[in-house]
């Protein structure tokens, strides 16, 4: 009888374990799958910049083309000249500024897309743990209940004796 009742503590002490650990398993998955939507926010705000980045480069290489044909159709005076020749260079810095950031948006962009697939992953990892915990802890309640019928079975039995 002892044996029964310390057996059916176990269980229960058992599945009481499981069930935390589920509870921390999901808590888990929770937290994991903000971060992915932060993540993804930040993909679509780097997405953003990046479009931006790509319109700043357009206007610029237009203005540096126009700069370009100024320059070709040219005026005769040195003044004007000077001028295009300062206007093509402050073009061409903002066109390689604008080029470094677009190099770096795309690098962080790939950065984010990596660690957005390094957590889902994760998230499918947990999600794999979790139903395995659940798995245990419905096997633990099939055992749970079947001891408990045989704890039942035999008591009825004894009480018949």
């Amino acid at each position: 009888m002892d044996k029964i009742k310390q057996k059916l503590e176990s269980l229960r002490a058992e599945a009481d374990a499981n069930v935390e650990r589920a509870e921390a398993a999901e808590e888990l998955n929770k937290k994991l799958k903000q971060e992915l939507l932060e993540k993804e926010n930040d993909i679509t705000s780097l997405n953003h910049k990046l479009n931006v980045a790509l319109g700043d480069l357009e206007k610029a290489e237009e203005k540096l083309g126009e700069a370009k044909l100024a320059r070709e159709e040219g005026d005769a005076s040195k003044t004007t000249n000077d001028n295009l020749q300062r206007k093509i260079q402050l073009l061409e810095e903002e066109l390689d500024n604008a080029e470094k950031n677009v190099k770096e948006t795309v690098e962080k962009l790939r950065q984010v897309d990596v660690k957005a697939e390094h957590f889902e992953r994760q998230v499918q990892r947990l999600e794999q743990e979790r139903d395995q915990w659940e798995k245990k802890y419905e096997e633990a309640q099939d055992k749970y209940q079947e001891s408990k019928k045989e704890l039942d079975e035999l008591l009825h039995s004894m009480e018949g004796l």
